[in-house]
């Protein structure tokens, strides 16, 4: 996944969610390479005057207790980094999320389609349609090695109505206009 996709994702969640004043990234410090993605929030974050905090989570508890903290106050807003540990924990992170009103975006549209308010990412199906003409290459005799490196060339966008309106959100028409998927 790009590097340069943090700055889009909080861009994202500045537009759905126009008061915000603090975005916390959530991750998996054994599963996500965090890291890869600070410079690029960075960015975003001193454009859109907003404060970063990063919330490393290992388990159900500390999803909670971090949501519940941004949720406390007004203009906390969500990044849910790209992992397969925020994956398998969705129901706990959405949940979280819209019980505690704060405003979500997540890398794939399954947390969409799951109850998550907006998410923006990778094109999953294109990725692995372009993936086969790879394996079939490789059957046919190319050394993986002399392949070239392919990176990601299509990305959606999936927004959940109903999650907006239950977190008092207006999904900007900007927002509507640009989405894939529009979850009602």
């Amino acid at each position: 996944m790009e590097a340069s996709l943090g700055s889009k994702w909080l861009e994202l969640l500045s537009e759905i969610a126009p008061g915000l004043q603090r975005a916390t990234i959530m991750f998996n410090p054994e599963t996500t390479p965090a890291s890869t993605f600070v410079p690029s929030f960075q960015t975003a974050a001193r454009s859109l005057k907003v404060v970063l905090i990063m919330a490393p989570v290992h388990a159900d508890a500390e999803i909670e207790r971090a949501i519940t903290a941004l949720g406390g106050e007004p203009g906390g807003g969500l990044v849910v980094m790209p992992d397969l540990f925020t994956l398998l924990h969705r129901a706990s992170i959405i949940s979280a999320a819209v019980r505690n009103k704060v405003p979500a975006v997540y890398t794939l549209s399954t947390f969409v389609k799951d109850g998550g308010l907006l998410s923006y990412g990778v094109d999953q199906v294109d990725t692995f349609r372009r993936g086969a003409s790879y394996v079939d290459r490789i059957l046919r005799g190319d050394k993986p090695g002399d392949l070239p490196v392919q990176f990601p060339t299509k990305y959606e966008m999936a927004v959940n109505l109903k999650t907006g309106k239950a977190l008092g959100l207006a999904v900007p028409s900007s927002i509507l206009l640009r989405a894939d998927e529009v979850i009602e």
